[in-house]
C-alpha cells in the first residue's frame, strides 16, 4: 500500500466503539492491501469476535493480546505491569519493522492513565516510527501528550448505553 506519510489517529473518550472504529479502518486498509498489526491491552482473550474473524479470514492481519482478562460489563480488569511491558515491547518491535503499513494500539490509552506505562515511551515510539506506518491508538482518558501529536483525534461520547438499562454484554457486540 503505497503512502506518503504515515498517520496518528487517536479514537478516545467515554463512549462505546473505539475499537470497533480501529477494527473499521483496519479492514478498509486491508481492502487496498495493507498489511496491519494489533495489540490489545488489557484484552486476553481468545474467544474475542474480532480475533476469531482475524484468525480465520485476515492472514494480512496479525494480533497480540496483552492482558490477562477481559473486558467485563464495560469495566477494565487489573493486569501488572510486566503484561503491560511485554505487550509494549511486541507493539514496539512490529512498528519499528516497517512491516506493517498500519499498527493498532488498542487501550493503551488506559494503560497509559493507569500508569503502568509511561506516556514517554510511547511518544518515544511514535517518533521511531517508520515514516509510511499509520498509527491508531485507543482508550478513554488519552494523555494531552498523545493528542498534541496525533494527526486526527476522534472523541467517542456516550449519549446512550444499553448497559444502563439492565441488558448485559453480548456476544458479536461486545465481545
Amino acid at each position: 500500500m503505497e503512502k506518503k506519510k504515515g498517520l496518528v489517529l487517536v479514537y478516545t473518550g467515554e463512549g462505546k466503539g473505539k475499537t470497533t472504529a480501529a477494527l473499521g479502518l483496519a479492514l478498509r486498509a486491508i481492502g487496498h492491501g495493507a498489511k496491519v498489526f494489533m495489540v490489545q491491552f488489557k484484552k486476553g482473550d481468545p474467544s474475542y469476535g474480532e480475533i476469531q474473524a482475524i484468525r480465520k479470514y485476515l492472514p494480512t492481519f496479525s494480533v497480540f493480546q496483552a492482558g490477562k482478562n477481559r473486558m467485563c460489563e464495560g469495566k477494565l480488569k487489573e493486569d501488572d505491569v510486566t503484561v503491560t511491558l511485554d505487550g509494549f515491547t511486541v507493539a514496539r518491535e512490529a512498528l519499528i519493522s516497517g512491516k506493517y503499513d498500519l499498527c493498532i494500539f488498542d487501550e493503551i490509552n488506559v494503560v497509559m492513565d493507569y500508569g503502568l506505562l509511561p506516556v514517554t515511551a510511547v511518544l518515544k515510539m511514535l517518533e521511531e516510527r517508520p515514516p509510511h506506518v499509520d498509527i491508531v491508538i485507543t482508550g478513554r482518558n488519552a494523555p494531552p501528550e498523545i493528542l498534541e501529536q496525533a494527526d486526527m483525534v476522534s472523541e467517542v461520547r456516550e449519549i446512550k448505553h444499553h448497559f444502563k438499562s439492565g441488558i448485559k454484554a453480548r456476544v458479536g457486540m461486545e465481545f
